[in-house]
């Protein structure tokens, strides 16, 4: 919250995104959802002004804080991720299973997109994807690596889910 609660917060990110280049669009920025809730009015504001400078937003850990839905519809946002909680067992808890699919059907019902965390198996991964979850992290596709190994992962898609079947 410390970042967010600096008033000058809209302005450094503005500034970052001059001095290095980058074009706002290819900038994510992630905030839990707790974050959000503790002052869900003043994060609007800042929001919405991150927006206007193109920079994409993404709610972390969905459905494990206590969001309300009536500021999940306000919120300028691009991106739900589904918390790893929900995905780790939904092959094996219908709850589970029901939860990811309500979150994913409410993210698209406000022209939202997905992202499932912690996604560790092809089960998990087909069930995603048949549902319409847009994006799928996780140790399935890849585990944490040092940084001078991302160029060669990055070179392409993972075959490591079913030939390639999704």
């Amino acid at each position: 919250m410390a970042q967010f609660e600096k008033t000058d917060f809209v302005e450094v990110v503005q500034r970052c995104l001059a001095n290095t280049g980058l074009a706002p669009a290819l900038l994510e920025l992630e905030i839990t959802e707790s974050l959000v809730m503790e002052d869900p009015e003043a994060f609007i504001e800042v929001l919405k002004k991150l927006k206007a400078l193109g920079v994409k937003i993404a709610i972390d850990d969905f459905g494990t804080g206590y969001s309300s839905l009536s500021y999940l519809k306000r919120f300028p946002i691009d991106h739900l991720k589904i918390d790893r909680s929900f995905v780790r067992d939904l092959a094996t808890d219908p709850a589970d299973a029901s939860i990811c699919r309500t979150i994913i059907a409410m993210a698209h019902s406000l022209e939202i997109s997905v992202v499932a965390e912690g996604v560790e198996t092809v089960e998990q991964a087909i069930y995603l994807s048949a549902h319409g979850c847009e994006e799928l992290q996780g140790y399935l596709f890849y585990r944490p690596a040092p940084p001078e190994t991302f160029d060669a992962v990055a070179q392409g898609p993972s075959d490591r889910i079913a030939g390639g079947a999704l």
